[in-house]
Parts: structure tokens; sequence; C-alpha cells
């Protein structure tokens, strides 16, 4: 195998490993959203039923981009607060990686 073959593999298991390196924090931040959002993303908590907040899975979370959800995790919209103040814009943008693992 050349030299290039093997740099290029080697970039690739860098990516990777950054890659779930990011999500496993996203998922370490995410605890602070499980009160309203629950641990699988199912809003299926008592607060979560009584603000109305949508499952990961409803169609109109669904159609919501990862830039989309970035802005309303950042500004807030509606009941859900901004965390701006609260979580770095790369912390916000792990947990929204996460939370878009449960949207399938």
């Amino acid at each position: 195998m050349n030299m290039k073959k093997i740099a290029v593999l080697m970039m690739g298991f860098a990516m990777a490993a950054g890659t779930m390196a990011y999500a496993e924090d996203g998922k370490a931040l995410y605890t602070k959203c499980q009160g309203c959002h629950g641990a699988n993303g199912a809003a299926d908590s008592s607060m979560a039923k009584a603000m109305k907040v949508p499952a990961a899975t409803d169609p109109a979370v669904k159609a919501l981009s990862a830039a989309q959800m970035i802005t309303i995790t950042t500004d807030g919209k509606g009941k859900m607060p901004a965390y701006k103040e609260k979580m770095t814009a790369p912390e916000i943008k792990a947990v929204v990686d996460y939370y878009r693992t449960f949207v399938k």
C-alpha cells in the first residue's frame, strides 16, 4: 500500500473518531434537555406533556434542519428557553447532533 493511501485511511479513521467523540459530548450535555425532551427524545415526561413538547419523531420536528434546531436552541422559541448564555456554540451543536439521532 502506498503512503498516499495510508494517509487517506488514517485521516478517515481520525475523522470518524472525532465524530464519535463529538456525539458522546452531545450525549453528556443532553442531560440538561431530558426534563422536557425525555431521555430518548420521546417527550414523555410529565413536564413535556404539560408543555406539549413534540417528540423527536414528530413530523414538524423531523422537518427541521440541524441549522434550524441550533437556532432554536441558541435563541429559544415558544416555551423553549434560549441556551446561548448557558452553553457554548459547539456544545449546542453537539447537543443538537445527539438529539437528531432520535429523529429517525
